[in-house]
């Protein structure tokens, strides 16, 4: 292990690292991983309360995913998709029309990169549709959308965004409906509601050059995953159809079943629409990554209305959307998400996820009750506290301390979080539980 390490600090650059700090906290070196479970070049177990980085939905080395790329493997491992088409992104991408309402599936390689796509494409489209002075984009406070300069740029997080202002386009952040910041005794709906009439008040005096207002739904997972209440999705939905703005969906790190539904627009309330019945909300651009694939293969995807589509479709080369990444609709990253659709489909995992969420509730409810612990929160297959008291250098120490007990976990901010895969155990989540209140029990962590 020690040879590994020193290799990895002479010749990787970690993501998101001070690499200082790896000289008194290294990485870990993981040799493999079975199920929930990572293991590290001494044998060693760690439970991947995280789903390395949230990618990992129905664990490390699932059978199931091998297979369909190990398959996949004996016939195409990559071809450019443009000018050439193959099975795998068709079946994916008509699966994933059917599952989300939307169509015509525009690959990337990562949730930047959708970030990146959803906004030229919506701003793209008012220029064909003659609208060009569209092309402002609204975020929420404290919203985070990826690290690539456009993504960046509707992203609020000063720790990632201060030092690359000066490449940044400007963009509007409207207030956050994070239910913790409502008022006391304001409910977590009511404190929505008028965070949407903030936007509302932006929008009646900028729609006219705005081309779209991005958001996480549900769930701000880098603001220390901030819940809010699904109203305020309905409202906002309303909203850009009155004002004529596009509305992106984010549903990067909360899709594919981590709130409880298979996406998390589907819990807002359904919006009353004139002349018709009750209409699911339903965004102009959804874009996908991190679950797609499991955790296998890196894969995003953005899919859109068909009058979004139809915009760009002519004669004229400029018309179209000349946006491209070398690895678009990669064969082997299509076969893993067709896997992972079929888990989901075979054995009936948002349902079965249903069950376990209000089970691993009640194991941390010790945890919740905990004098350290303030805003106690949980969507789906999501649970998050704040530590209130948390002193400078809370985050690696509780990082390091729950390594020694097994549990692999990263804290942002004050905020201890977990998101684990779904095949994690009832008893898996009791170690986990366990492995907090020591830490939390600790004056000095």
């Amino acid at each position: 292990m020690d040879d590994l390490l020193s290799r990895t600090r002479a010749a990787v650059w970690h993501p998101c690292t001070q690499m200082k700090q790896l000289e008194a906290a290294p990485p870990l070196a993981i040799a493999r991983g079975e199920g929930a479970w990572l293991i590290d070049t001494d044998g060693r177990r760690y439970l991947d309360a995280i789903s390395s980085w949230w990618v990992n939905l129905f664990g490390h080395c699932n059978p199931r995913i091998n297979a369909a790329i190990t398959d996949q493997l004996g016939k195409i491992e990559h071809v450019m998709l443009a000018g050439a088409t193959h099975a795998p992104v068709v079946e994916l991408s008509e699966r994933l029309a059917k599952l989300t309402g939307l169509g015509h599936a525009f690959y990337g390689s990562d949730g930047a990169s959708a970030t990146e796509i959803a906004l030229k494409m919506s701003a793209h489209f008012w220029r064909n549709s003659g609208r060009p002075e569209k092309n402002g984009f609204i975020s929420l406070k404290n919203g985070y959308h990826g690290e690539t300069v456009g993504a960046l740029s509707v992203t609020d997080i000063p720790l990632f965004k201060s030092t690359y202002a000066p490449l940044l386009r400007h963009t509007v952040q409207v207030p956050t409906p994070d239910a913790r910041l409502a008022e006391p005794g304001e409910s977590a709906k009511a404190y929505a509601l008028r965070c949407a009439d903030a936007l509302e008040a932006h929008l009646a005096e900028h729609a006219a050059t705005i081309a779209a207002f991005i958001v996480e739904p549900l769930v701000q997972g880098a603001a220390g995953m901030a819940m809010y209440h699904p109203a305020y999705l309905t409202r906002v939905r309303e909203l850009c159809n009155r004002y004529g703005v596009h509305l992106i969906a984010d549903e990067i790190a909360v899709g594919f079943g981590r709130t409880g539904t298979m996406f998390a627009c589907e819990q807002a309330p359904p919006l009353p629409l004139a002349g018709s019945d009750f209409n699911p909300v339903r965004p102009d651009f959804i874009c996908l990554s991190k679950g797609i694939t499991g955790g296998y293969l890196a894969l995003s995807a953005v899919l859109t209305t068909d009058d979004i589509y139809a915009a760009f479709y002519g004669t004229a080369t400029a018309r179209g959307f000349l946006h491209s990444h070398s690895y678009t609709g990669n064969p082997l990253a299509c076969r893993a998400a067709l896997a992972v659709l079929d888990i989901f489909e075979h054995d009936n995992v948002i349902a079965a996820n249903r069950v376990r969420a209000i089970e691993f509730t009640r194991i941390l409810s010790e945890v919740a009750a905990h004098t350290r612990v303030h805003h106690f929160r949980s969507r789906g297959m999501i649970w998050a506290f704040d530590v209130a008291d948390a002193s400078p250098g809370f985050v690696s120490r509780f990082h390091q301390a729950m390594l020694a007990q097994g549990v692999f976990i990263r804290p942002i901010g004050n905020t201890v979080y977990a998101m684990p895969p779904y095949v994690t155990s009832a008893d898996d989540m009791r170690g986990l539980a366990d492995a907090v209140l020591v830490c939390l029990d600790n004056p000095e962590i």
